[in-house]
């Protein structure tokens, strides 16, 4: 393994805990994707947005992005001194652009053609850069923050993973090509930068495609692609010279969800490969470790359930950290043990319940879960309420070929209001090859992306709530509130914030339309809107003095 240039201690209790035995994975059935009514958000550009939805129309609500370079993305940056670098401005706007940044630390480099930097920063410290966008149309800057030192992910990652649209289907060559719409759709200028895989890249021991039945290991006890990942080096470096960061999947138990090689008994040794391949982030999905647990149990008596859900995770990230590059770690065990507690002592992010993809229509209840554990959502540390599914994805019964969603305009619109305000990580996991215009105006909307990204890294709170509706208020770096005007039931409903819920003063505030990206007014103590089926009205409230 790797010098440790990071220390991290652990618990004895934990370092022995780390040498329990295996046992057989278990696999359990999926239940049905339910089904769901299909609404409109609003008349307008006529956009396909829903099965079974004869006639339905869409108004795209983001306007497009103008000639003019814009750039995006957040507005601080962390790493970890001695690490390889590597960040992708994102800009919009007609190219070419020139780019440059002003007061890059010694040791990176800008690629002004592609606005890349690269390098590695050997000292600790906090950068002040000065990002600039040129083109014959315009100029554009930005301050990034670039904080080196002990921690990462100081906004929320954002992305891509496979599985919702090609399960165990997934290759080498599907992750390259995502690699290449992640960039020509203009997802990467929005502040998307990781391509990750999900399960079934390892082999497995019995499956129906012989091309991932193969031996678990090398003869040192190094894991082993299956035939559709001949090299993941190359792989790597291919994402990574594109500006993007590439992603890992496994497990702490002996098989994955799937029944492929998991991770138990050599965690060191997938930490160290996962590093030396060039992947930058690892997410950890429980599966099989589940039913070790009986064993470790009677092999440890007196151990507690959050000691024995707690170890694999912090095994596994005493490993990352002690890793020459930045890896981002994203624990999976389904909101267990109240993970939103404890889970930044192992890793980045992780995930607050089960998968979404069977129960899609309860991103409403997902959304308020995660805001009553939001006090524990902070820069670096990010509960994950699941990946975005809009556009064409996979029902996940019986791993499905990607089909356009049941989700209708308006829950789509919902499904990323929502997510915004939570803070939470934005990983889209549907079909990026047939991305139309609607699902890139919900994906790419600087200013709904911009409350995501906000510096002061807050998950919003429930204000005020009745049996189908509730407010969402996001407190934003400049003062200015982020609300969500949120209608979970089946008929349209008036929703109303007061200001002094919000935490702002019974005085005139400025309304802004975040989706339309315009000024709508002012309002005086409160503002009411009329929020439609299983809609969310997504507004700034901008003390009057600000502009």
């Amino acid at each position: 393994m790797n010098k440790i240039k990071h220390k991290t201690y652990l618990p004895v209790f934990y370092l022995l805990l780390f040498c329990s035995t295996g046992i057989a994975l278990r696999s359990s059935a999926q239940e049905p994707l339910a089904k769901m009514k299909d609404t409109i958000y609003v008349k307008g550009t006529k956009i396909p947005a829903a099965i079974g939805a004869a006639g339905q129309e869409a108004e795209i609500l983001t306007p497009k992005p103008g000639p003019v370079p814009k750039i995006n993305g957040p507005k601080i940056y962390g790493c970890r001194p001695g690490h390889p670098f590597l960040y992708r401005i994102p800009a919009t706007g007609i190219r070419p652009i020139s780019f440059s940044a002003r007061g890059l630390p010694q040791g990176l480099r800008i690629h002004k053609e592609t606005g890349i930097i690269t390098g590695q920063i050997q000292k600790k410290g906090t950068y002040r850069v000065k990002l600039s966008g040129k083109s014959r149309y315009g100029k554009d800057t930005r301050i990034l923050e670039i904080k080196c030192g002990d921690q990462i992910n100081l906004s929320p990652p954002m992305g891509w993973n496979n599985w919702y649209a090609h399960y165990e289907r997934i290759t080498d060559q599907m992750m390259r090509e995502a690699a290449d719409h992640l960039v020509s759709s203009g997802m990467a200028d929005a502040g998307y930068q990781y391509i990750n895989i999900d399960d079934c890249w390892m082999n497995a021991q019995h499956h129906k495609d012989l091309g991932r039945v193969g031996r678990a290991r090398d003869a040192i006890g190094n894991i082993l692609p299956n035939s559709y990942f001949p090299d993941m080096r190359s792989l790597t470096n291919y994402i990574h010279g594109k500006g993007l960061k590439a992603g890992i999947y496994t497990s702490p138990g002996p098989t994955t969800c799937a029944g492929f090689t998991g991770s138990y008994g050599h965690e060191a040794a997938d930490a160290l490969q996962f590093a030396k391949w060039g992947f930058d982030f690892l997410k950890y999905d429980y599966c099989s470790y589940e039913y070790l647990e009986k064993k470790i149990r009677d092999s440890l008596p007196g151990i507690t359930s959050d000691q024995l859900m707690k170890a694999p995770y912090l095994k596994m990230g005493y490993m990352l950290k002690s890793q020459s590059r930045d890896i981002s770690f994203n624990l999976c065990q389904y909101g267990r043990n109240d993970v939103w507690v404890w889970g930044s002592e192992a890793g980045n992010s992780w995930r607050t319940g089960a998968d979404l993809g069977p129960e899609l229509n309860q991103f409403f209840e997902v959304a308020l879960k995660n805001a009553v554990h939001g006090k524990w959502t902070r820069p670096g540390a990010w509960s994950d309420p699941d990946y975005i599914q809009i556009g064409y994805v996979g029902n996940t019964n019986g791993m499905g070929l990607p089909e356009l969603t049941r989700l209708s305009p308006v829950e789509q619109y919902s499904f990323m209001s929502l997510w915004a305000l939570l803070a939470a990580p934005l990983f889209y996991s549907g079909d990026l090859t047939k991305l139309n215009d609607f699902s890139l105006n919900v994906l790419c909307n600087a200013e709904v992306i911009d409350v995501d990204q906000d510096l002061l890294g807050k998950c919003a709170s429930v204000v005020s709530k009745t049996e189908n509706t509730f407010v969402l208020v996001k407190e934003l770096e400049d003062g200015s509130r982020a609300i969500g005007l949120c209608n979970k039931g089946e008929t349209q409903e008036r929703v109303t914030v007061k200001w002094k819920e919000a935490g702002l003063p019974d005085s005139s505030m400025n309304i802004r339309d975040i989706w339309r990206q315009k000024n709508i007014g002012t309002a005086a103590r409160e503002y009411t809107a009329m929020v439609p089926t299983r809609g969310v009205v997504l507004i700034r409230v901008i003390p009057s003095l600000k502009k």
